[in-house]
């Protein structure tokens, strides 16, 4: 028990969302979040759940999407560890309208709504945070949708490997590559097509020597080649 006590505590030290906080504010804040396991697909919450909690990602990715008119899924964003989501919702107190779902297995941290409104209220600095945190990710959806009404199939697939080799790559002999592990479905999620779409089109990509994969990882050679495309 004193363990899984430290490993909490330890990793809310990590949320840079909490870094202004003092030994004592941390232990006040261990005390009112509890964690909890997702299976791998497993949804975390659905459109219409209340959004009485705020979650924050200890370990795994979590995949933020929208069910579109036409049926169709449509990711938003997706997380890595570190991460908060869920708190749109605290604010307007509405029920939820998006889907979050583990993408692999995963450990996450619940704060009911009241808690959490109640440290933002105490902890002014923390509330400037989360304000500049939502802005940046409404300013990445934006971007995204943009791209949906004004690039063709090519240039969103190029621009969303570019974006993913900045946040989630590492420098490699033969170019950098994109450390998170995606299927060509979660690709078209995010660019708004298909999968066949994505699996042609990175197929081209790799025939024109922009790309390289490998056990669905994606190492890109030629980085001006994908800017141009764009």
């Amino acid at each position: 028990m004193e363990t899984s006590v430290k490993s909490k505590l330890w990793y809310l030290k990590q949320v840079k969302l909490f870094s202004d906080l003092s030994d004592a504010e941390m232990t006040e804040m261990e005390k009112m979040t509890r964690m909890e396991a997702f299976k791998k697909r497993q949804p975390i919450y659905l459109p219409g759940d209340p959004g009485d909690f705020v979650y924050l990602l200890k370990t795994g990715r979590v995949k933020i999407s929208k069910i579109g008119d036409d049926g169709k899924e449509l990711t938003l964003v997706i997380l890595e560890a570190g991460e908060i989501f869920g708190e749109l919702e605290m604010f307007e107190e509405v029920p939820r309208d998006t889907i979050a779902e583990a993408l692999d297995d995963a450990h996450i941290c619940m704060i009911r709504r009241e808690d959490f409104e109640r440290l933002l209220k105490n902890q002014p600095q923390c509330s400037f945070k989360l304000t500049k945190l939502i802005g940046l990710r409404m300013k990445q959806i934006e971007n995204r949708i943009e791209d949906l009404v004004f690039r063709d199939a090519p240039a969103r697939l190029a621009q969303l490997l570019i974006n993913l080799s900045t946040s989630f790559g590492s420098d490699t002999t033969n170019g950098r590559t994109i450390t998170t592990k995606m299927t060509h479905q979660e690709l078209a999620n995010l660019i708004g097509t298909t999968r066949e779409t994505v699996s042609l089109t990175l197929g081209q990509f790799r025939q024109s020597g922009l790309i390289i994969m490998a056990k669905r990882q994606i190492t890109i050679l030629d980085l001006a080649g994908l800017q141009q495309l764009i």
